[in-house]
C-alpha cells in the first residue's frame, strides 16, 4: 500500500510533533511513530527547558549562548547556538500559551531552577515531569489540527531517487505488512539511540533506527563519537534521576560521606555540567569510594525537606521507591553514570534541511530536528535543559522551513520496487536459518560497549571494541528468529533494531578511535588534553564498500573563541 502525503514526518517526540504542528499549514502531513506518540521518549525528561525569561534574577541570551558554547566544549556551531538561545524565551511564552502547566513563583511567573553548566537559573519546570506535559500539550494540539498519526509503525528504509528524498517505507507492527509513505517532504525526528549502552536512562525504542536508516542510504552522520553519560541514574537500572534533583540542591557523596564535587569543579560543585560530573563519580567508583566500595555513590534529597521534595521532585520520590526501594526522605539514593544522549546524529543546517557532505551539499525534501539531528547546538557535550529546547526549537524551524520549500517541490513517480525490496529484506530475516541468538548478541554489544566506549575511552579498548563489533555482525547474519509470523512479531521488531545498533555503533568506535584528544564527552585517557589545532573540527562517518568512510568539516565559530573550560 501506498500512502500519499504533502509532508511524512518520523517520530512523534517533542521535535517531531512540534514538526507537525507548523507543517500541516502547507499540505497534508502525517507522523509514523514506532510508539504511540504520549510513550515516545522526550516524555522521560524531567527537570526542566532553557530559557533566558530571567524571572529568577537577571539573565539574557548572550549568558545562555556563552554557557552552552563552553559546555559543548568548543565543539557547537555558534550560529547554530544564537538561534537556540535568542528563541528560548518566546518559545517558553508559547508552549504556556498551548497549555503547558509550568510550575509558578509565587508571584505567578514561570518557576525557573539551577542546572548543571547553566550560570543563572533558566530551567523553566513543571516540577519533575517537564518533558512528560510538553509533550501531552503538543500531542493535543496536533489532535486539534487533525494530524494524522500512524503508531506503531517501523520505518524500515529512506526513498532516494536521483539523490532527492521521495518518501520512506515502513511496517505496521500489529499486522506485519509494508507500507510506502510518498512525500514531497520527509523529516527525520527519530531521536537518541542509549540502548548501545547497557546501562543506559532511555527507552528500549531508543535504538538508533533513523541513523541506521540514513547511514545505510549513503549519507553521513555526524559526530557520533560525542556520546553523553548522565551523572545520575538509578543504580542498577540506569532509569534517570533528574539533574533538577541536584539543582534543587541536593549533594552527591562518596563511601566516606564526602561531596567530592569539590575536587573535580570547586566552584559549581552538584551543578557542573554533566561529561564532568560523569567522570567525577565514575572516578570515586573506579577509586574504591563507592559505596560499600561498590559500583554507584549516593544523592542525597534529605535535607531539602519533605515539602520541597513532593512539591518540585515528585517523581523521582516515586521512582526511588519503585526501582531501589529506598525512601528519599529517610535515606540517600543510590545513583551511578548511566548513558542518555547523542549529541551527534544526521547533519543539517540551521534551518532544519539534511546535509549530504562536508560542503554543506542539501539533500533535497529531507529534513531533521530533535536528538537524531546534528545541527550541533550541543557540540561534544549538551548542558541540562537544552534539549527540550533544542526539540522545540529546531522541531519548528523545520517545519517552517518545510512550508517555504514545498512550493518549489514537485510530485514525481515512487519509485518502482521500493516496497518489494524492503518486503523481501523483511522476508529474508523471518525465513533466514541459523543458530545465533538475537538476544545473546544484543547482551554482548551492549556489555562491550558500557566497558569499552563508555565514559572512559583509549585506544586498546576501543580496538577491541572494533573487532567485537565485527564479529557481532558476522553473527547477526545468522540471528534466527524463532517466530515466523506476521502479526505482532516482536521478535522481528527487535531483530530490525539490533540491525541498527550493530550498524552506527562501529561508527561511534571508530570515530572515538580517530579523535585523539579529549573533549567534552569523549575522554580519551591516552589523549587527556583537547587539541584545538588538531580536532576544533566535526567528523563525518558515510558507509564505503569496505566500511565506514571519514570526511571532516570546521566548527563555526562567531562570537566566542575556544578557551581553557574550568568550573
Amino acid at each position: 500500500m501506498i500512502h500519499r502525503y504533502d509532508t511524512v514526518i518520523i517520530g512523534a517526540g517533542l521535535a517531531g510533533m512540534r514538526a507537525a504542528i507548523e507543517a500541516r499549514v502547507s499540505g497534508s502531513c502525517c507522523v509514523l511513530t514506532k510508539v504511540f506518540p504520549t510513550r515516545s521518549h522526550s516524555g522521560a525528561a524531567q527537570g526542566g527547558i532553557a530559557a533566558s525569561l530571567g524571572n529568577a534574577g537577571e539573565d539574557d541570551w548572550p549568558t545562555h549562548m556563552f554557557d552552552t558554547v563552553k559546555g559543548s566544549d568548543y565543539l557547537a556551531d555558534q550560529d547554530a547556538v544564537e538561534i537556540l538561545v535568542k528563541e528560548a524565551p518566546l518559545t517558553i511564552i508559547d508552549l504556556e500559551h498551548m497549555g503547558v502547566p509550568f510550575s509558578r513563583t509565587e508571584e505567578g511567573l514561570i518557576a525557573q531552577r539551577s542546572f548543571g553548566g547553566h550560570t543563572k537559573q533558566r530551567a523553566c519546570y513543571a516540577a519533575d515531569l517537564t518533558g512528560h506535559v510538553i509533550l501531552h500539550t503538543l500531542y493535543e494540539q496536533c489532535l486539534k489540527h487533525a494530524i494524522k498519526f500512524y503508531p506503531e509503525y517501523l520505518v524500515l528504509s529512506l526513498v532516494l531517487a536521483d539523490g532527492v528524498c521521495r518518501g520512506v517505507v515502513a511496517m505496521d507492527i500489529l499486522t506485519g505488512d509494508i507500507h510506502g509513505f510518498f512525500g514531497r517532504a520527509v523529516v527525520f525526528a527519530t531521536g537518541g539511540y542509549g540502548r548501545a549502552f547497557k546501562i543506559t536512562s532511555n527507552a528500549h525504542a531508543s535504538s538508533g533506527d533513523g541513523l541506521s536508516i540514513i547511514y545505510r542510504a549513503g549519507l553521513p552522520l555526524e559526530d557520533m563519537e560525542c556520546v553523553q553519560f548522565h551523572p545520575t541514574g538509578f543504580y542498577p537500572s540506569g532509569i534517570l534521576v533528574t539533574e533538577g534533583a541536584r539543582g534543587e540542591g541536593a549533594y552527591i557523596l562518596n563511601d566516606q560521606g564526602e561531596r567530592f564535587m569539590k575536587r573535580y569543579a570547586p566552584d559549581r560543585m552538584e551543578l557542573a555540567p554533566r561529561d564532568v560530573t560523569a567522570r567525577a563519580i565514575q572516578t570515586e567508583i573506579d577509586q574504591g569510594r563507592g559505596i560499600g566500595g561498590g559500583a554507584y555513590v549516593h544523592l542525597d534529597l534529605r535535607h531539602l525537606g519533605e515539602e520541597k521534595i513532593r512539591k518540585r521532585l515528585p517523581q523521582i520520590l516515586d521512582l526511588a521507591m519503585r526501582f531501589t526501594a529506598v525512601d528519599a526522605l529517610k535515606a540517600p539514593i543510590p545513583i551511578q553514570p548511566t548513558a542518555h544522549y547523542s549529541m551527534g546524529g544526521i547533519p543539517t543546517d540551521i534551518r532544519g534541511r539534511v546535509i549530504g557532505d562536508a560542503q554543506g551539499t542539501v539533500v533535497p525534501g529531507l529534513y531533521a530536528c530533535g536528538e537524531c539531528a546534528c545541527v550541533s547546538v550541543h557540540g561534544a557535550n549538551r548542558l541540562g535543559c537544552n534539549s527540550l529546547l533544542e526539540a522545540v526549537v529546531y522541531g519548528a524551524r523545520a517545519g517552517k522551513v518545510v512550508c517555504e520549500d514545498l512550493p518549489g517541490i514537485e510530485w514525481s513517480d515512487w519509485p518502482k520496487g521500493a516496497v518489494e525490496g524492503v518486503q523481501g529484506e523483511v522476508r529474508a530475516l523471518v525465513e533466514r536459518e541459523g543458530n545465533e541468538s538475537l538476544a545473546a548478541i544484543r547482551d554482548e554489544l551492549q556489555e562491550s560497549m558500557q566497558k569499552n566506549c563508555g565514559i572512559f575511552r583509549s585506544r586498546g579498548p576501543l580496538q577491541e571494541q572494533l573487532l567485537i563489533i565485527g564479529k557481532l555482525q558476522d553473527r547477526f547474519s545468522r540471528a534466527r528468529l524463532s517466530d515466523k509470523g506476521k502479526r505482532c512479531n516482536t521478535e522481528l521488531v527487535e531483530i530490525l533494531e539490533l540491525r541498527s545498533l550493530l550498524d552506527f555503533t562501529e561508527l561511534i568506535v571508530r570515530g572515538a578511535l580517530a579523535r585523539e584528544e579529549s573533549r567534552g564527552a569523549h575522554y580519551r585517557t591516552d589523549y587527556p588534553k583537547r587539541d584545538d589545532a588538531h580536532w576544533l573540527k566535526h567528523s563525518l562517518a558515510r558507509k564505503g564498500p569496505e566500511g565506514p568512510v571519514f570526511d571532516y568539516k570546521p566548527v563555526r565559530i562567531t562570537r566566542y573563541q575556544p578557551k581553557e573550560r574550568k568550573y
